[in-house]
């Protein structure tokens, strides 16, 4: 496995604005957003409901899904609404309307997560400017059950918004799973893998484009899974079809 190339709490917003993307070590993940006790959030994986959207067939996700306005410090939670892309982003489950279970009222409420999101639309102000950011978090679980579980089943891909944070929450018992970034209009891309909890990959969207590849047991025949938060941030509104 490849070593995240881990940036200073002083280099990841240059980083972002120079090749499009920053990886952040759990402690400047604390100490950046004062997010304290985000590794309290862990249990809320073992309950993630199942992706029943999969075109593929599978079984390996487990998510659970939240939209928040952010403006400056304050985070708004948005209503329930339904997960949407646009084919362009996402060739495999791109317009559909994709209604996920809400994410638990208890972790929405807890300072450390109001503090975290707070903290990503101050990145995202730093890259585009200061104004409301439409965000989205999905929680997932990619698991080893049927043998195989593929973390970004659409392959590389873009999502459509403008900063993309990705948390890596655990790893159990698994190989694979390996971060992938490779510039939008380039041939430059980098490999690795996330093992810390809570260290995050920070992209540019409209720059790059990402994926993980697929996860396998560590141990033939037995069970593995690998749990992200993604964060997204989008001006001007969330993705929604066309009126």
């Amino acid at each position: 496995m490849f070593s995240p190339p881990l940036a200073g709490p002083g280099q990841f917003t240059g980083l972002l604005r120079e090749q499009g993307f920053a990886v952040l070590d759990a402690a400047t993940v604390r100490a950046l957003a004062g997010a304290d006790g985000l590794e309290g959030l862990a249990p809320d994986w073992d309950r993630l409901a199942p992706d029943r959207y999969l075109k593929d067939g599978g079984r390996y996700r487990r998510r659970r899904h939240a939209s928040f306005v952010i403006d400056g410090a304050q985070v708004r939670d948005a209503p329930a609404r339904p997960h949407w892309q646009p084919l362009d982003y996402n060739a495999l489950h791109g317009g559909m309307q994709r209604w996920f279970e809400p994410m638990a009222a208890a972790t929405l409420a807890l300072p450390a997560w109001r503090a975290l999101l707070a903290w990503l639309a101050r990145v995202a102000d730093d890259l585009r400017g200061a104004r409301p950011w439409y965000a989205e978090a999905h929680q997932f679980r990619i698991d080893t059950e049927d043998g195989i579980g593929r973390p970004t089943p659409e392959g590389a891909h873009r999502d459509g918004v403008d900063l993309v944070a990705v948390f890596l929450v655990a790893r159990h018992g698994i190989k694979g799973g390996e971060t992938r970034v490779f510039e939008l209009d380039g041939p430059r891309g980098q490999r690795f893998t996330l093992e810390q909890p809570w260290s995050v990959l920070l992209l540019d969207d409209q720059r790059v484009i990402h994926e993980s590849t697929p996860i396998q047991p560590l141990a033939a025949g037995g069970h593995g899974h690998r749990d992200t938060l993604v964060i997204t941030l989008r001006a001007n509104g969330f993705l929604a079809p066309a009126a």
